[in-house]
């Protein structure tokens, strides 16, 4: 499998701008097949692989034999069911995050995964990229002393009462949005597994849109702020007694600005590192194929996706929504 023959279930606008370049860009991968029945959403794809081929439903390129590995970029209700038919299918999968939307549901991806021998992953792209991994070198050597305090925000304005964001059918919020984000960063980097203290939410239509959240391991405190209503920004602070570890633009690296690393040090001296250039979805994409080729450990397997969504489903219980 020299090369993984890659499909994408569904013309979704992310994986349009993000995913499909992505996959036709990496190494040791063809962008081979999309599923959709709009030939008019099919099109923005088609501009720059004209030779993909289309199928008119999911089932179709699900029993397409010359595709490897799927793609799913569906709302997030449907990660579950289509990730199963996948793996029943034969096909590796890389599943958009949140792959499930409790933790329960992940053991029955394991189990799928391990029956079939195929590889099934969350697509959590930061974890690929080098700024997160020297991240935790940096704080898992002690750079910053022992680390006290992880605070985390995502931000963004999306008010459209349309958007599945804002649909509690379609598994919308939030939390499931962007709120595996500073968990994930924040388990990725510590390796803990803090417990849920509260979650203060803001909510509209039973979606959460606005939230503060707090949580604590045996080490340090975790805090999160989360929106769909605010000015887009975005942070990650690791804040130890001998420095501090800032990512400035920890998820959306070299989109919504240039990716880097500062490092605080008691004297108040900051030490600056960037990756300009590293597209995390075009990582991913060769990470996936590197594990599915040679059987290298995936860096972000499914146990650990299912660990972040136990908190996910800690703050709900915590908010009275168990």
């Amino acid at each position: 499998m020299d090369v993984i023959r890659w499909g994408i279930l569904g013309a979704a606008n992310f994986a349009r701008r993000e995913m499909a370049p992505a996959i036709h860009a990496a190494k040791g991968a063809r962008l081979q097949a999309l599923a959709t029945s709009d030939l008019a959403k099919a099109a923005p794809f088609l501009d720059f692989c004209p030779d993909l081929r289309l199928h008119a439903s999911y089932e179709a390129l699900l029993a397409d034999p010359e595709i490897d590995a799927v793609y799913l970029p569906l709302p997030n209700h449907l990660h579950v069911e289509w990730s199963l038919k996948a793996l029943a299918a034969g096909k590796a999968v890389l599943c958009e995050k949140p792959m499930a939307l409790k933790a329960s549901d992940f053991d029955r991806l394991i189990a799928a995964r391990d029956a079939s021998g195929l590889l099934a992953a969350e697509a959590y792209m930061v974890v690929h990229h080098p700024q997160w991994q020297r991240a935790r070198r940096l704080v898992g050597d002690g750079a910053i002393g022992q680390l006290e305090n992880v605070r985390g925000a995502f931000c963004y304005n999306n008010p459209d009462p349309a958007n599945i964001r804002n649909r509690p059918e379609t598994g919308g919020g939030a939390m499931r949005d962007i709120g595996v984000y500073p968990i994930g960063t924040m388990r990725f980097v510590t390796g803990a597994m803090p417990e849920v203290i509260d979650w203060d939410v803001t909510w509209e239509n039973e979606v959460d849109v606005t939230s503060r959240a707090r949580a604590r391991s045996d080490s340090f405190a975790f805090d999160m702020l989360l929106s769909m209503r605010l000015c887009p920004f975005q942070e990650m602070v690791f804040h130890g007694d001998k420095g501090v570890l800032r990512v400035p633009v920890p998820f959306n690296a070299n989109s919504a600005g240039e990716a880097r690393i500062e490092l605080l040090a008691p004297d108040g001296t900051i030490t600056i590192e960037r990756w300009p250039a590293v597209n995390q979805y075009v990582l991913q994409v060769e990470a996936f194929g590197e594990s599915l080729r040679n059987g290298t450990p995936y860096p972000c397997p499914l146990e650990f996706s299912r660990g972040t969504e136990e908190m996910i489903d800690a703050f709900f219980a915590a908010a009275g929504k168990g």
